[in-house]
């Protein structure tokens, strides 16, 4: 019987990811994304005994302008996900889509020794994972 191969989350993960101080509001976080930063948004700790915080497109969409709010007087922290559910980089990529899928989320911090390497969600696990596994 054939070995079963292993990818791991650090082989499909992207490595460039924004991370912003929520006292930030959401005009500035999204200005921040068009100049050449990414989504999701990874919210930085605010003291060592804090957690990350995430925004994802569907966090501005739903809670800024599907409630007509003023993203120039939203904080990015009013809107964000915390703590993060994060995955660890030498995790199998099977495992971590079962863990997105079981708690509904679309993408995960990969953390290591407390600090964010990267970013991995279903389309990195799909177009990297997938292919890296039946190749």
């Amino acid at each position: 019987m054939k070995p079963r191969k292993i990818i791991r989350v650090r082989d499909v993960m992207d490595d460039r990811f924004l991370e912003l101080d929520g006292l930030l509001t959401v005009k500035e976080a999204l200005e921040a994304v068009q100049a050449g930063g990414s989504m999701p948004i990874i919210i930085k700790k605010r003291h060592e005994d804090d957690e990350y915080g995430i925004v994802v497109r569907a966090d501005i969409t739903k809670k800024v302008l599907a409630r007509d709010r003023a993203p120039e007087r939203v904080n990015i922290y009013e809107i964000m996900s915390k703590p993060v559910i994060s995955v660890r980089p030498d995790m199998d990529v099977r495992y971590c889509a079962r863990l997105l899928e079981r708690f509904g989320i679309s993408v995960a911090p990969v953390v290591e020794n407390g600090e964010i390497m990267g970013i991995v969600g279903f389309k990195a696990l799909a177009l990297r994972g997938l292919l890296k596994l039946h190749s």
